[in-house]
């Protein structure tokens, strides 16, 4: 079996703590989302980490990783920034980012801004800025409803917390497509990270540093992104609640390179969580012609 161990890297003017499997020249990133940290990749360490060097970091504000005191500290910019610092930190030029949730809207942004970093890149649940846009709905608007309701100071953190952190329990036991997916002590293991100092608002802090920027503003004429250059992997649960499937709607269209998705019909949100097999599958497929290059 395949050890998680633990480590810590300074990069970008903050510590980020990341748990690590593998070893070798071949590096994995996977990026956590919101209200979750490293543990949220715990069925994925070890079977990647069998044929590359995997690492899952607690993104900035989370769990054991510094919290910077600033809302503007949390924009996506930033954390491109430190995604980039740990693979400097590991000594290498390129390396396949895996995101999910906010962490797939840092994948998104080192893809179009770094695409020379990236050597595959694998997205879960949440499409690109501009697909997210162009498929707005109102039935999408009210289920993005928290998205606003973050935006008030302080209020969100009290709610949360309230009743021993009874939303995040019931978030991660009621929200998704697959029963059971989270066990009890699962549950107090993501309670126990948002606990830590600071931790809870840093979390809700990345919703009113990027939502209005990135989500629903309208891009000027002529600042548009560029497609996705790298090879790229889309897997969706199609039972998540707060994201509808025709909200990631061709998804295709922005991608000039080597593209496949992968849905999951009885998956929720939590995909990594609720679907491991099939999407630790989806992940070797995918990432197979990478490991067989030695020139990368």
């Amino acid at each position: 079996m395949t050890a998680i161990t633990h480590g810590y890297a300074r990069v970008n003017g903050v510590r980020l703590h990341y748990a690590e499997a593998g070893a070798g020249d071949k590096l994995v990133i996977l990026l956590h989302g919101f209200p979750e940290f490293w543990y949220s990749w715990r069925n994925q360490l070890e079977p990647l980490g069998r044929h590359f060097h995997v690492i899952a970091p607690d993104l900035r504000g989370y769990n054991l990783s510094d919290k910077p005191p600033r809302v503007a500290d949390f924009r996506i910019d930033e954390i491109v920034a430190d995604v980039l610092g740990l693979m400097d930190h590991f000594a290498v030029k390129q390396a396949a980012i895996v995101g999910h949730d906010w962490g797939a809207g840092v994948a998104w942004s080192i893809a179009q801004k770094h695409p020379e970093r990236v050597a595959r890149l694998a997205v879960m649940q949440v499409p690109l800025p501009a697909v997210w846009r162009k498929n707005m709905s109102l039935r999408q608007l009210l289920r993005s409803w928290y998205m606003f309701f973050f935006q008030i100071p302080h209020l969100p953190e009290w709610l949360i917390r309230r009743q021993n952190f009874r939303a995040l329990e019931k978030s991660f036991q009621d929200n998704v497509g697959r029963r059971d997916s989270f066990s009890v002590e699962d549950v107090e293991r993501y309670k126990e990270a948002a606990r830590q100092p600071g931790a809870l608002t840093a979390a809700v802090n990345y919703y009113r540093a990027n939502v209005f920027e990135r989500l629903f503003a309208h891009e000027k004429q002529g600042s548009e992104r560029p497609r996705i250059q790298v090879p790229t992997l889309f897997i969706f649960g199609e039972q998540d609640f707060a994201i509808l499937p025709r909200s990631v709607r061709g998804l295709a269209q922005h991608i000039a390179a080597e593209y496949r998705e992968v849905r999951i019909p009885d998956s929720g949100h939590w995909i990594q969580n609720e679907a491991p097999a099939e999407v630790n599958a989806a992940l070797l497929e995918f990432l197979e012609p990478w490991m067989k290059d030695d020139d990368e």
